[in-house]
C-alpha cells in the first residue's frame, strides 16, 4: 500500500477522475494520462464518485486506464513525507476500506499494472476482471524495506489464496494477470478490447442480486475484519517508519 512504482514513466500529481451513471450501474473512470499515481485530490474525487453511486446506483464499477490500472500512490508526495503523506494514506486507507464495506456490488476493470495501492483496491473490490497482458500485479512493500499495514494484511488474508498469502505479503512476490488469478487478486482475465464491456456486463449482474440480501450478507461474511481495519486506522502512522 505504501509505495508506487515507476514502470517507465514519471508519476503525475493529479489524477483524473470521472464518475457516470450507466443504467443501473455507478462508474468511477480513473485516468491521469500515465500510470494513474493515487494522489489525494484523485482519492477524493474517487470517494465523491462513491458517494454519488451509494445514492444512485445498484452496482459500483471502478475502471483504470488501458495498460494501467494504478501504480500506488504519488511518488512525489513519498518522496515529500510530512503531513501530506498522512493524509495521502489516510485517504488511501479509506478508499479501500468504503470499496471493501461498499452497500452495493463493487466490480473493478484492472486494466493493467495493479501495484502497492492499486493491489489493494484490487482486493477490496467483490468481483475483479483483469486485463491479459504483460503487466505487474503485487504488493511491493516488503520488498522496499515497508511493513503492510493491518489495511493491507487483513484484506490480503481476507482475498489472497492461503497457498500465496506468504509469498505475496511477505516475500512480496509480483505476478502477471493469469498468475494473479490463482493468487487471489483477480477472478478472471479476459482481453484489453473486451475488458469494459465484460465488467459493465459482470456489475450488470450483481446489480440484479436482491440489494438488502447481498448488504446484509456482506456484513456478515466481513463485518469482524470491517471492524479490525477500522480500530487499525489510528496507527496508520506507524507505516511510514521502514522496517527495519
Amino acid at each position: 500500500m505504501a509505495a508506487a512504482v515507476e514502470l517507465g514513466e514519471r508519476c503525475v500529481s493529479e489524477a483524473s477522475v470521472r464518475y457516470e451513471l450507466r443504467e443501473s450501474t455507478g462508474i468511477v473512470w480513473i485516468d491521469d494520462g500515465k500510470v494513474n499515481a493515487l494522489t489525494r485530490e484523485g482519492i477524493d474525487a474517487c470517494l465523491d464518485g462513491l458517494d454519488r453511486a451509494e445514492k444512485e446506483a445498484q452496482a459500483l464499477l471502478i475502471v483504470g486506464r488501458p495498460g494501467c490500472f494504478s501504480a500506488g500512490f504519488d511518488l512525489s508526495v513519498l518522496r515529500q513525507g510530512g503531513d501530506a503523506l498522512s493524509e495521502m494514506f489516510l485517504s488511501g486507507a479509506e478508499l479501500a476500506l468504503r470499496l471493501y464495506a461498499f452497500p452495493c456490488p463493487v466490480v473493478i476493470a484492472c486494466t493493467g499494472h495493479a501495484i502497492a495501492m492499486g493491489a489493494i483496491l484490487c482486493l477490496s473490490a467483490d468481483a475483479r476482471i483483469g486485463a491479459d497482458g504483460d503487466y505487474k500485479i503485487g504488493l511491493n512493500e516488503v520488498a522496499i524495506g515497508l511493513a503492510l499495514p493491518e489495511l493491507g494484511t487483513e484484506l490480503a488474508r481476507e482475498r489472497l489464496s492461503k497457498r500465496h498469502l506468504d509469498r505475496a505479503v511477505l516475500q512480496a512476490q509480483i505476478y502477471t494477470p493469469r498468475e494473479a488469478v490463482d493468487a487471489g487478486f483477480l477472478d478472471r482475465v479476459t482481453p484489453q478490447t473486451a475488458l469494459i464491456d465484460e465488467s459493465i456486463d459482470e456489475a450488470r449482474r450483481l446489480a440484479s442480486l436482491d440489494s438488502a440480501a447481498h448488504w446484509n450478507t456482506k456484513l456478515r461474511l466481513r463485518g469482524d475484519a470491517i471492524a479490525r481495519i477500522r480500530d487499525s486506522l489510528p496507527k496508520l502512522g506507524d507505516m511510514l517508519t521502514p522496517s527495519r
